[in-house]
């Protein structure tokens, strides 16, 4: 059966981090029950160095994942263990925060001493992030890194345009990111040329959002702008197509329906348990593991 849109959201121009200009599509305990499993996706785009120079300093995160897709610029992360890398136009970063962690992300401007990981050198830097929520059962697991380089993201080439896979299966492609949720997360990047369509199936019971990035697609009978978000009804199958052509992300997930208690960048079952993780804040005791790469 084809999945029908049930609702369209339109995200607003915020302010995060230390001051870096997002357009968040969805995010907070109100959007929640439309977007379970998923509780935050965030847009970041400017060719402004000073929209986003400022960057996330430390900052810690217990009880969630977070999923960076890179499409241009770079960033520069850090952990509180030490552990430290970058990413380039066309990465990945899946983190398990667990019990929790301290990190950094700072974007920056692509420079001569990055030629070798981009073929355009500019001032723009431009992506997604992604927080999933984890179940009760791995809210304080051990932390956990997983890194997708660009080589390493298949792309499945559809009439008329491509699929990039970074998690989940398509067509019989799996993503290079493996997650031991039960959640059971699919993110696709698909770019359509014009008057094009693109078809995927989909599992019964399961979440499935597609936010459009350039261009426009049309989505059951509704044709969404950049900047919107549709969220389908159940079914076995989604499909969209353009009119100019289209850039989206696509993203299905199993529902975890458990109740959340949220501050900032810690999502909890409870109050209490939001409360303990501030105080283990305060004591200096947040940090419960050494988070380890995949």
């Amino acid at each position: 059966m084809l999945r029908k849109v049930s609702y369209i959201l339109e995200g607003k121009e915020t302010r995060d981090g230390a001051g870096v200009k997002l357009y968040r599509v969805f995010g907070g305990p109100h959007t929640y029950s439309l977007t379970d499993p998923f509780l935050l996706l965030d847009f970041f785009g400017s060719d402004n160095v000073e929209d986003y120079i400022a960057g996330f300093p430390w900052h810690p995160h217990r009880g969630i994942e977070t999923l960076t897709y890179l499409i241009q610029g770079k960033v520069e992360h850090e952990d509180s263990t030490g552990g430290k890398g970058v990413l380039y136009p066309g990465d990945a970063q899946w983190m398990t925060s667990g019990s929790g962690i301290f990190h950094q992300e700072m974007p920056k401007p692509l420079g001569e001493e990055d030629v070798l990981h981009a073929t355009v050198l500019n001032t723009m830097n431009k992506g997604l992030q992604l927080w999933i929520n984890l179940p009760r059962s791995m809210k304080m697991t051990d932390p956990v890194y997983r890194d997708a380089r660009r080589g390493d993201i298949p792309e499945v080439k559809i009439d008329g345009g491509r699929v990039k896979i970074i998690t989940g299966e398509y067509d019989g492609v799996e993503g290079p990111v493996k997650v031991t949720s039960p959640v059971d997360p699919t993110y696709y990047e698909v770019k359509l040329e014009p008057e094009k369509e693109f078809r995927a199936k989909t599992k019964r019971g399961y979440t499935v959002l597609a936010f459009v990035l350039e261009g426009s697609a049309k989505m059951d009978n509704v044709t969404l702008r950049e900047g919107s978000l549709a969220i389908y009804e159940d079914g076995d199958e989604v499909r969209i197509s353009t009119g100019e052509g289209t850039h989206v992300i696509v993203l299905s997930g199993r529902p975890i329906n458990e109740p959340i208690a949220w501050y900032g960048p810690i999502v909890m079952n409870t109050e209490e348990e939001l409360t303990q993780a501030l105080l283990d804040l305060r004591r200096g005791t947040f940090v419960k593991k050494v988070p380890i790469s995949q």
